[in-house]
């Protein structure tokens, strides 16, 4: 579980998130969403330590991980693994290698061990012997689930998905919404997805933080949020003819 108690941050003159507190739990798909400018990647970037919250304080299962000791959030961030919008794999490297990095990093494992956990990995994803592809090789939604491979293969706690949908077709994107709320549940991981997408919000979003004008607008699950009143967050979802129709029917 992850937990965000009064976070504010502010750039400049800009207060980008204003007293935000939420609680993402494990073992489900943690959804944060809101319009672009909201505040809801500045949000994920204080839960991974990229930002520190001017005010506030994260916790990771009651270990603190904001303004603290950088060798405690190294012991925490050791346990996240993290599923960048663009995939950012490394084009020199072969899918076998990009998935190996965070081991590489982060364990003393022998090399076979290594490509055991990695042969894991690229078969929980359905990307069995891939292996010595290049990235150049790969369509978009091979990249996006090579990314979730190397996400996943230190065996994370908390796994982080920035736009994990971005610049797919709708199947591929219901293809990859599956697979993050399948492992999510396998692993037990907390998960936590910042997305646009209203299919995952409708299809996956276990729990959904809404985020406007840096603040937590509204939060709720899947069930619940078609049923909201809440004007911001209708606006936010019913914006395209097609979930207009959703609305009223």
């Amino acid at each position: 579980m992850i937990k965000l108690e009064n976070i504010s941050k502010q750039f400049g003159e800009h207060l980008v998130l204003d007293d935000v507190s939420a609680t993402f739990e494990r073992g489900k798909t943690n959804l944060i969403i809101g319009q672009s400018g909201s505040g809801k990647t500045v949000l994920m970037k204080i839960c991974t330590g990229l930002y520190e919250p001017d005010k506030g304080i994260v916790t990771f299962d009651e270990r603190q991980f904001s303004n603290t000791k950088e060798k405690n959030k190294i012991n925490i961030r050791k346990e996240m693994g993290v599923l960048f919008q663009g995939g950012a794999l490394f084009d020199s490297m072969s899918v076998e290698q990009n998935v190996m990095f965070p081991l590489d990093m982060f364990t003393n494992m022998t090399y076979e061990e290594k490509l055991e956990r990695v042969n894991f990995c690229l078969n929980r994803v359905n990307l069995s012997g891939i292996n010595n592809l290049r990235t150049s090789e790969l369509s978009g939604g091979m990249m996006k689930r090579v990314a979730i491979a190397r996400a996943i293969s230190n065996s994370p706690k908390y796994l982080f998905c920035d736009e994990p949908n971005s610049g797919l077709d709708p199947q591929t994107s219901e293809l990859i919404d599956d697979l993050i709320s399948e492992i999510t549940h396998e692993f037990n991981m907390t998960t936590i997805i910042n997305t646009h997408d209203i299919n995952s919000v409708l299809k996956i979003g276990q729990t959904i933080s809404f985020i406007n004008k840096g603040k937590l607008w509204w939060s709720g699950d899947n069930r619940s949020v078609l049923e909201s009143d809440n004007k911001e967050l209708n606006t936010f979802l019913f914006s395209t003819e097609l979930t207009k129709r959703v609305k009223t029917n």
